[in-house]
């Protein structure tokens, strides 16, 4: 018994006084402190976050609308900045990330912290004395946003307004984590208490946290968001994964055979006012059709699947030639221990045709098992920094 706590277990059993079960309580006493303390600077940062997120999306607003930019210059925008501030402040702001500082504050605009916040704005002016915007102090504008921000990254895909406010709403009175809030919007709790006759029942069932809801003062503290703000690091980089993941499949289905022919990564198409991205597009020769791949870092969900949805019928107009057949859609999800691969093949005119793409194509199985397996050996080389 060489160690500090045989030690201590030994001086117990000499002095009656100091028991074991007395220690047992200091241990536990000084746990639970140590968790609260994470949690509660867990929460803080979060809170300087959510804010400095919301002025960053007002920022970039104001200066689109102050030089009336148009829409293809406000990507470009989105670009310039992703560039500029990760070669100064590292990961946390590529063009989705900052893509959704902008939705944010669109989601949340100025009014409603006013109405939210009981607190004066302030009016800077420029060196010439011109008026440049209303801005909130930082603590005004934390205050506003007493969730997380992964909640409201979460509540920005619920499109909805009145949708939105509800989960934000519950989630605040509840104390829902994000898994809670995930769970709920996918399982469409707002619609369904919307249809109940009992609506104060659903309420307080839906309060009811599962199992698998609650998180561990360590994996607050290791939430994606609040490591990239401060500058540091996990086990391993999501995106790192992710764009190793989209390279390693794009050699892997080209190895498959001379049918799969490569077209583009990270291709770019405008639905409306909205950019989007497809992570593969692939033409196969056989099929005559493009092969478009989505790859997700998490779980599938039905917003998966509705994204691809878009991508396939935007790539049936204006990709598709005419003497080809309507474009197929692959969904993989790479989660921590899973992975999903779903086909997406809708709009095809026949049955016959469905078949034929499921003949040629590789199945879902065999593409789940090389994305597994390339997962493993990515994540061990990106935590061992080799």
């Amino acid at each position: 018994m060489n160690s500090n706590h045989d030690k201590i277990l030994i001086l117990m059993k000499k002095n009656s006084s100091l028991k074991k079960q007395d220690y047992s309580y200091l241990v536990s006493g000084i746990q639970t402190l140590l968790e609260e303390a994470r949690r509660q600077a867990v929460r803080s940062v979060n809170a300087i976050l959510t804010a400095t997120y919301w002025e960053i999306g007002r920022r970039i607003v104001q200066f689109e609308q102050g030089g009336k930019v148009r829409a293809e210059y406000g990507e470009a925008i989105l670009e310039n900045l992703a560039q500029d501030l990760t070669k100064r402040f590292g990961r946390g702001f590529s063009r989705q990330n900052i893509q959704q500082m902008r939705e944010f504050y669109l989601s949340y605009p100025s009014h409603q912290i006013r109405q939210t916040v009981s607190g004066k704005s302030k009016i800077r002016q420029s060196a010439s004395g011109k008026l440049v915007s209303h801005e909130f102090d930082m603590k005004t504008i934390a205050a506003a946003f007493p969730l997380s921000w992964s909640h409201y990254v979460r509540l920005l895909s619920v499109k909805n307004g009145h949708a939105r406010k509800f989960y934000a709403t519950e989630a605040l009175h509840g104390g829902w984590s994000i898994r809670q809030l995930d769970r709920q919007i996918c399982s469409q709790f707002y619609e369904r208490t919307a249809l109940s006759r009992n609506k104060a029942s659903m309420l307080i069932k839906g309060s009811h946290s599962k199992a698998g809801d609650l998180l561990t003062a360590e994996e607050q503290v290791k939430d994606p968001y609040v490591l990239e703000f401060l500058g540091l690091k996990d086990e391993y980089s999501e995106s790192e994964l992710e764009e190793a993941l989209i390279r390693h499949l794009e050699s892997f289905l080209l190895e498959l055979g001379g049918d799969f022919t490569f077209v583009a990564r990270q291709k770019r198409l405008r639905v409306g006012n909205e950019w989007y991205r497809v992570d593969l597009v692939f033409y196969h020769r056989r099929l005559r059709c493009l092969v478009m791949i989505d790859l997700k870092i998490g779980k599938f969900t039905h917003a998966d699947a509705g994204q691809m949805h878009l991508y396939l019928n935007y790539a049936r107009k204006h990709w598709t030639h005419p003497d080809e057949n309507p474009p197929v859609g692959l969904i993989l999800c790479a989660e921590k221990d899973n992975a999903v691969a779903q086909y997406a093949l809708e709009g095809l005119s026949n049955k016959i045709l469905a078949a034929e793409y499921k003949t040629a194509l590789p199945t879902e199985k065999v593409i789940v098992q090389e994305l597994k397996r390339t997962q493993r050996q990515l994540t061990h080389r990106l935590s061992s920094g080799s």
